[in-house]
């Protein structure tokens, strides 16, 4: 079953600057070759399940390592037969306000 989920993960207790530790996350991430969407406050990242979860936790344990406290949110999207869900997703909305959909 494919999985969208927005994940947001950094630490606290770090100073007011975490960016270094959540370009750690990002790293893996990207190493993974799942498709992902980097955000101002998450990163969105698409494939199977396990997959997805695996990353997630990958993410977890690089930065558990040197930091005390980690603070992360996880939402989740998961749906059968789905694909280019980070695509398809957005170019809908896009696509509805051309039409005159919007509100």
């Amino acid at each position: 079953m494919s999985v969208l989920v927005e994940l947001s993960i950094f630490p606290i207790g770090q100073g007011p600057s975490v960016g270094t530790h959540v370009a750690r996350a990002v790293e893996i991430i990207r190493k993974s070759g799942l498709a992902h969407r980097l955000g101002p406050m998450g990163t969105c990242i698409e494939g199977e399940w396990d997959e997805v979860m695996a990353v997630v936790g990958d993410c977890y344990r690089a930065m558990a390592r040197d930091c005390e406290r980690v603070y992360l949110t996880l939402k989740a999207d998961a749906r059968r037969g789905r694909d280019r869900g980070l695509d398809k997703k957005t170019a809908s909305v896009e696509e509805k306000l051309k039409e005159g959909e919007g509100p």
